[in-house]
């Protein structure tokens, strides 16, 4: 199984997007004035584009080795390659002694094609990108808890092809192996 990995912040204050509105009628988009946030991991399976999501108030070792966790349990038997960026909360004390104790569970970090100059390769972040339009932007909910859960529902009731591994030869590798 091969998946990308990233994390995003949800805010509850309003991202605009262009909208279709008649011509004269401006529309108004509500704004909170805090900063009220909730983050997710999200890993993509790069096969099936389903996504595999976690939410959190906090990203720091203890919780990444709870999302990989979640990956493990998501995929019991087959081994996992799992392309992820050099956060600092990817790395500690949890996360190695989780990787110690599950050999099926690789993770490739990489800083190119993934770096900080280039996030827009990795596949996850088309993922954030196309939930955030679709439920984020010009949003209305008043309370975080709401917007959080469509958020989430998005993220797992839909499918995000990605074309990477087919950009390498990964389907033509693999044939030749079957």
């Amino acid at each position: 199984m091969i998946l990308a990995a990233d994390e995003a912040s949800l805010y509850l204050q309003v991202t605009l997007m262009r909208v279709w509105s008649v011509v004269g009628q401006t529309p108004v988009i509500p704004c909170d004035p805090g900063r009220s946030l909730t983050h997710f991991y999200g890993a993509l399976n790069l096969t099936s584009g389903q996504e595999t999501v976690m939410r959190t108030q906090v990203m720091n070792s203890a919780v990444s080795a709870l999302f990989l966790q979640k990956l493990l349990a998501a995929y019991p038997t087959q081994p996992i390659l799992l392309l992820w960026d050099r956060a600092k909360w990817h790395q500690g004390p949890a996360v190695n002694e989780l990787l110690a104790a599950h050999s099926r569970l690789e993770i490739f970090c990489l800083r190119v094609p993934f770096g900080r100059a280039s996030p827009d390769l990795n596949p996850q972040e088309h993922v954030w990108k196309a939930t955030r339009e679709a439920v984020s932007h010009n949003h209305g909910h008043a309370k975080l808890e709401t917007l959080a859960i469509q958020f989430e529902n998005h993220l797992t009731n839909t499918i995000f092809p990605s074309s990477l591994l087919d950009q390498h030869g990964y389907h033509l590798l693999c044939a030749m192996f079957n």
